[in-house]
């Protein structure tokens, strides 16, 4: 039972990014055609000033027109505890690693931090693990016995299954909801695991956008203080209360 490790790549996104935020941008202040901005920008050799008014609009909070570049992610080495998180950030698009049609009979996991630190702990944790992975080979071998096989039988024996297992998704979202993904699981409140996810996709994103994502990560870094209030701020930033007066 191999322990499994984060790996993120960027599998698609919408071409020539940067021209289309700038056309749907310039087309809600423009009595022109969006499609004629949008070859203007192309045809352009700098893009500077497009880039430029990204920023500029990016940061007046005028974002709807970040929705029209999408990007698509292929993740893998990650729990199950974690893409409970992830699919509640509801406006994307999912296709997950099926625990149905693909049996587990050599399960790969995600071993916590603090399990790893400690040598009991991690061994308490090993332990569990292996008594699962006997019980589900167990299980699959009993409904075997009784003529049900494949799927059918996965579909029952994956109940005993942990959120340590590991899964791979494919996830695609537009640039506003990653932004907003970004703004609370880049958060040091959030889980360490989608924590680390978010940190991945956020260093691909700024590579990809600058113009969009040079200034994103969570909330905090953007607001220019913590909204979180003095009990749950990691001290990063100053609270709100010390920033903005009532």
């Amino acid at each position: 039972m191999p322990e499994a490790g984060l790996e993120v790549r960027l599998i698609d996104k919408t071409e020539n990014p940067v021209a289309v935020i700038y056309a749907a941008c310039r087309q809600c202040y423009s009595s022109m055609f969006a499609g004629d901005i949008y070859k203007d920008a192309l045809a352009s050799e700098d893009m500077e000033k497009a880039g430029d008014f990204i920023r500029k609009v990016v940061r007046s909070g005028h974002e709807s027109p970040l929705e029209h570049v999408k990007f698509t992610f292929a993740i893998k080495g990650v729990s199950r505890a974690l893409t409970h998180q992830l699919v509640r950030h509801r406006l994307a698009s999912y296709s997950q690693q099926s625990q149905r049609y693909v049996k587990e009979s050599d399960l790969s996991y995600i071993i916590p931090p603090s399990f790893k630190k400690d040598e009991k702990l991690r061994a308490k944790f090993l332990a569990a693990m292996e008594t699962i992975q006997k019980s589900y080979n167990e299980l699959t071998g009993l409904l075997k016995e009784k003529g049900v096989e494949g799927e059918k039988a996965n579909q029952d024996a994956r109940f005993v299954l942990p959120q340590a297992a590991e899964t791979k998704i494919v996830v695609t979202m537009n640039c506003r909801e990653l932004r907003h993904f970004f703004h609370h699981r880049c958060c040091t409140r959030a889980q360490w695991e989608i924590r680390a996810l978010a940190d991945r996709m956020l260093e691909i994103c700024r590579e990809e956008i600058p113009e969009v994502f040079s200034t994103s990560g969570a909330k905090c870094v953007e607001l220019g203080y913590c909204p979180e209030g003095r009990k749950f701020s990691c001290g990063r930033y100053p609270l709100r209360s010390d920033v903005i007066r009532s």
